[in-house]
Parts: structure tokens; C-alpha cells; sequence
């Protein structure tokens, strides 16, 4: 039993620290595109469309993740889900270096943004089909009873992926001074060769998923996992995308658009936005442990329901905290808003892991959650500047977050509960249905 145990921690550690690398390559573009890129790769523009087109970019390694996770997806239900996720941090990592060794616009003219959107969406791609290989890893090999406690450990790769971007950037900015925009913005990126050598390492160490070796090994794989995926379940895929809809929404409001709004509109120091971030992700870090164990006990539906609840009742607050301007209430709305969102967050990876088969489980847990993650994630911080630009102040990005909350609630509600479903392994059905197929 120890033995099993010590087994387990291993992998959800090894999840954990590949999808912190991972995260970290994907969320320190999101701080770049907040505070440089704009400058650097868009200076013929007016700043503000400037701002827009950067965050446009940010945006299009979104685009990607639908059909990373698809692609990918495939192979991890018929090769295994181990070697998808090898590939998908070398190449996501190799994508980031790059970024950091990129001309800018001064340099080679319109080549340089060009280059920036290829290399963005093709870090999208790969990350499409990391977060649900990752998080099948430590939910297959954990013992029942706690399947959300040990996959929450692979989504503590978000907050560390964010403490390790802000903190490299926050550490870059301090070390280049004035030279910021012409090398010190590029450290953070080149530091991912350092990360991905270290993700590799771990993630090498552990073994393919026991549950899915013994379906394949008993039933063989599917010629084509999507394919049943959409024919049995697609009711579960959209319900499912919904339900990350609105954590993304707000998740990346918060970490990203907060950031350039902060700074650019409000006036507070650069370092402070970026500090309070740093805070954030450590109190998120803890709260998706809370919450994942919370939701073994209780259920999902109530935690993450009330998570959902949480993302629209403070959408107002959240912004008038940080219009006073004070780095002690900017500290505690970003805090407040990274910790509770991790009722809806930490109990995901067990969430989306028991709403399909172990056979197409890989595909469909990756088309589900990256639909969510383009709609929501992808589009808000583009959105929230446009909405900003009204010159209506900051409630319309307020309301725009409230409507991605209701998504995410009502498509809670029409899935059910899914803690004591017991998925079958031979397919993508799962105990009783909630809803028509």
C-alpha cells in the first residue's frame, strides 16, 4: 500500500511539474503581450489597437488547443499517454526559446509578428493536447476516493506555470532596467531551455497510465477515438466546454488583461500588478488542494457550482478594488479572485476525467476542456480591451465576466453530479445520462 501510494505521488508530482513548464511557456506570452509586445512587434500602430493586436496573438495559441487536443488526443488513447506528453513539452518548450531569440519589428518589418503568431500557434497546438494527457496521468493512477485530490496536483502546474512567468518577468525587468524592451524581456523566454530539461527528466521517470494498459490490453484501442467521442457523448463535450467557459473568462481577465489595464489605464506600478499576481497564484496553489479534497468528499457539483457562483458575484468587486489604486487592495482583489476561483478549478481534472470511457477518455477530455479554453480563455482579454474602449468604464467587462459565470453554472447543472458515476472502460458512456445524446 505504500508502496502504491508513493507511486501515485510521483505521478501526480510528475504531472504537476510538466504542466507547470508547460503553463509557464503559455502564461509568460500572455504577461509579455500585456506589458511589451505591443511595443515591440506593433509600434506603427495606435497603442491602444496595438494593444489589441497583441492580445489578438495571445489569442491565437487558443485557437490552436481545440485541434491540438484532438490530434493529440488520438494518439494518447491509441499509443498511451505517456509519450503525447514527452512531445508536448519538448515542443512547447522549444516554441517558447524561440520566441525569446525572435527579431522584432524595428529589425525585419512585418516578418516579425508573423513569425510571432506561428510560433504562438503552434505552442497552442501542443498545449491542446498536454492538460488532459497530464491529468488523466494522475487521475488513472489514483486509488479511488481521492481521484480529485491527486489530479488536482497536475492543475497546480497553472499557478506555478504563472508564479515561475511573472516572477522570471518580474526578475528580467529588475536585472535590465531601462534595457527591458531591448533584452531583458527576452530572459524569462530563453529560461524555459532550463525548465523543459528539468520537466523532461521527471516526466520520464514515471510509467504509462495502469488503467488505460489494461483496457488496451483487454479490448484493444479504437480506430478512431473522436469519432465515438462526438457520436455518443458530444451533448458531454459542449456541457463540458461550458463549464470551463466562464473559469477562463475570469482566470485570464485576471492574469493577463488586469495586468495591461493596471498598468496602462489605472497607473499602478508594473511591479505591483505583477507581485499581487505572484501572490495570487500562491493562494490559488492552495485553495485547489482545499477544494479538489473538498469535492472527493462532498461531490462536484456543489463545490464547483459554488466556484461558479463565486466568478459572478465578484466581478464588480474585483475591479473596483483595483480602481482605488492602493497595492494593498489591488493585493487582496487579486488574491480573493485567484483562491476562489479554484472551487470551480480544482476539482476539474477528476470532473472531466468521469465523463467519458477510459478508450476515448485522452480525446475527450481534451476536446471538452479546450473549447472551453478558446471560448473563454482565448477571447477575453481581446474582448475586455474592446469593452474597455467603449468609455463606459469597467463594468462592461464586469458583466461580460457575469455572462461567462451563468454559462459555466447552467452547464454544472445540466451535466449533474459525476462522482459516483462509474465510467465504463470499453467506451465513451458513463452511468445514467443527465441528458439526450
Amino acid at each position: 500500500m505504500a508502496n502504491r501510494t508513493s507511486g501515485v505521488r510521483r505521478v501526480a508530482l510528475a504531472s504537476s511539474a510538466g504542466n507547470a513548464v508547460e503553463l509557464y511557456d503559455f502564461l509568460l506570452y500572455g504577461t509579455a503581450t500585456a506589458l511589451v509586445f505591443d511595443k515591440l512587434f506593433f509600434p506603427t500602430f495606435d497603442p491602444r489597437i496595438g494593444t489589441l493586436l497583441a492580445f489578438a496573438t495571445f489569442g491565437a495559441g487558443f485557437l490552436a488547443r481545440p485541434l491540438g487536443g484532438v490530434v493529440i488526443g488520438h494518439f494518447g488513447d491509441r499509443i498511451g499517454r505517456r509519450a503525447m506528453l514527452v512531445l508536448t513539452l519538448t515542443v512547447t518548450g522549444v516554441c517558447t526559446v524561440l520566441i525569446g531569440v525572435l527579431p522584432t519589428y524595428d529589425s525585419i518589418g512585418i516578418a516579425a509578428p508573423v513569425l510571432l503568431v506561428v510560433l504562438r500557434v503552434v505552442q497552442g497546438f501542443f498545449l491542446g493536447g498536454e492538460q488532459g494527457g497530464a491529468t488523466l496521468m494522475a487521475v488513472e493512477h489514483a486509488p479511488p476516493g481521492r481521484t480529485a485530490w491527486y489530479g488536482s496536483w497536475t492543475f497546480l502546474g497553472s499557478p506555478i506555470g504563472l508564479v515561475l512567468a511573472n516572477g522570471a518577468m518580474a526578475a528580467s525587468t529588475a536585472v535590465s532596467g531601462d534595457a527591458f524592451l531591448s533584452w531583458g524581456w527576452r530572459l524569462p523566454f530563453l529560461f524555459s531551455l532550463v525548465l523543459v530539461g528539468v520537466g523532461l527528466y521527471v516526466r520520464l521517470s514515471v510509467e504509462e497510465s495502469p488503467e488505460f494498459r489494461a483496457v488496451r490490453a483487454e479490448k484493444g484501442a479504437l480506430p478512431l477515438p473522436i469519432v465515438d467521442v462526438l457520436r455518443r457523448s458530444w451533448g458531454k463535450v459542449l456541457l463540458g466546454a461550458g463549464v470551463n467557459l466562464g473559469f477562463n473568462m475570469f482566470i485570464f481577465v485576471l492574469a493577463t488583461f488586469v495586468v495591461s489595464y493596471g498598468d496602462k489605464q489605472l497607473g499602478v506600478p508594473r511591479s505591483t500588478l505583477l507581485n499581487a499576481g505572484l501572490v495570487g497564484a500562491a493562494a490559488q496553489a492552495v485553495a485547489i488542494l482545499v477544494f479538489a479534497r473538498l469535492s472527493d468528499r462532498v461531490g462536484r457539483l456543489p463545490v464547483m457550482l459554488g466556484g461558479a457562483v463565486f466568478l459572478g458575484v465578484f466581478a464588480l468587486p474585483l475591479f473596483w478594488l483595483l480602481e482605488t489604486r492602493s497595492p494593498v487592495l489591488v493585493l487582496v482583489g487579486m488574491v480573493i479572485g485567484f483562491a476562489g476561483s479554484a472551487a470551480l478549478f480544482g476539482p476539474m481534472p477528476a470532473y472531466y476525467a468521469e465523463l467519458f470511457g477510459t478508450r476515448v477518455r485522452y480525446s475527450g477530455v481534451s476536446l471538452s476542456y479546450q473549447l472551453g479554453a478558446v471560448l473563454g480563455g482565448g477571447l477575453s482579454p481581446l474582448i475586455a480591451v474592446w469593452l474597455l474602449g467603449l468609455g463606459q468604464g469597467s463594468w462592461p467587462v464586469s458583466v461580460y465576466l457575469i455572462f461567462g459565470a451563468l454559462v459555466s453554472a447552467v452547464s454544472l447543472l445540466a451535466i449533474g453530479e459525476t462522482l459516483r458515476r462509474q465510467p465504463s472502460t470499453g467506451d465513451s458512456r458513463s452511468g445514467a445520462e443527465p441528458f439526450a445524446q
